[in-house]
């Protein structure tokens, strides 16, 4: 790693401390900028990135999406360009050497006004990208970064240059190798335009059951061009898609709430109990019941350490 950036992430991750004072994921006054402290090596996270620039300072992470795996550390971000489902987990972490991580959420308007601001060209591509990429991280980038975090002790300064900085930071990445597959975002009619209203809609009606045409419709698309298009954005099908999305749910609701394993099932859309515990093994590893107990244990285990 060049000493620039070694040293820029050194005070990178003094600010993250300061903000920090106990492990987990910490919001901050900053809006969309939150800080991640993890003092150990994690098991799988399963969560849904939302379009976000995610940097660490210390440590390493691996993001599996679907069977794609994205690893990075100190010397890369990784960008996250439209919602997708993921498993994460935490490779490289201590007590006296804790995971250290930002992450900075945006949304398609952000990019389209950095397009138009910049006059930065934008070629609508037929040629899909994944949504979710890692390139290498660069000092103008983590410079941007730096002022924004410190933003956090000045913060009578956040509403006048929050908005500057984050746009800096979308910039630098938007000048990068994989700059277009997020430029795509914000061209209405771009395929990842399409797939991304496609991804809202079993976002926001997981629990239903839907037909492929309808959601062809929603794309603009033929049947075929939606499979195509939406396996190469997110590494799954439809399908699977929605499948990751009720399942995350179902271990969300069986770690928050005290009901069973059928009664979630059916919340989150299954008709048949024996399938969502089918499918909540493969996913997890061990049927709901047995799952959660392990998951509680562990929790408690951790509390009295």
């Amino acid at each position: 790693m060049p000493e620039q950036i070694y040293i820029q992430q050194r005070e990178l991750a003094k600010l993250i401390e300061r903000y920090t004072d106990q492990d987990g994921v910490h919001t901050t006054a900053v809006p969309s900028l939150s800080f991640v402290r993890r003092s150990d090596v994690t098991g799988p996270t399963y969560s849904v990135y939302k379009p976000s620039l995610c940097i660490i300072v210390q440590g390493m992470k691996e993001v599996l999406l679907a069977q794609e795996r994205f690893r990075y550390d100190p010397a890369h971000y990784l960008v996250a360009s439209v919602d997708l489902p993921a498993t994460s987990q935490v490779m490289e972490a201590s007590s006296d050497v804790p995971y250290l991580a930002l992450k900075l959420e945006f949304t398609p308007s952000q990019i389209l006004e950095v397009l138009r601001d910049f006059e930065t060209k934008a070629v609508l591509k037929e040629h899909t990208k994944r949504g979710m990429f890692v390139e290498r991280i660069g000092s103008s980038m983590l410079d941007a970064v730096i002022r924004l975090a410190r933003l956090l002790d000045t913060p009578e300064d956040i509403p006048v240059f929050t908005p500057l900085f984050t746009k800096e930071i979308l910039y630098r990445i938007l000048q990068g190798p994989h700059g277009n597959t997020l430029k795509q975002i914000a061209i209405e009619g771009s395929s990842i335009y399409r797939i991304k209203d496609v991804i809202e809609q079993i976002k926001n009606h997981y629990d239903r059951s839907f037909r492929i045409e309808e959601l062809a419709k929603i794309a603009n698309m033929s049947v075929s061009s939606l499979h195509r298009h939406f396996k190469e954005v997110t590494a799954m099908s439809p399908i699977q898609f929605q499948k990751q999305l009720r399942l995350q749910e179902a271990r969300r609701l069986l770690l928050s709430e005290s009901t069973d394993a059928a009664d979630v099932a059916f919340r989150v859309g299954y008709e048949s109990p024996t399938q969502f515990s089918r499918e909540y093994s493969r996913m997890f590893g061990f049927p709901p019941k047995e799952h959660i107990k392990r998951l509680k244990v562990k929790s408690d285990q951790r509390i009295n350490a």
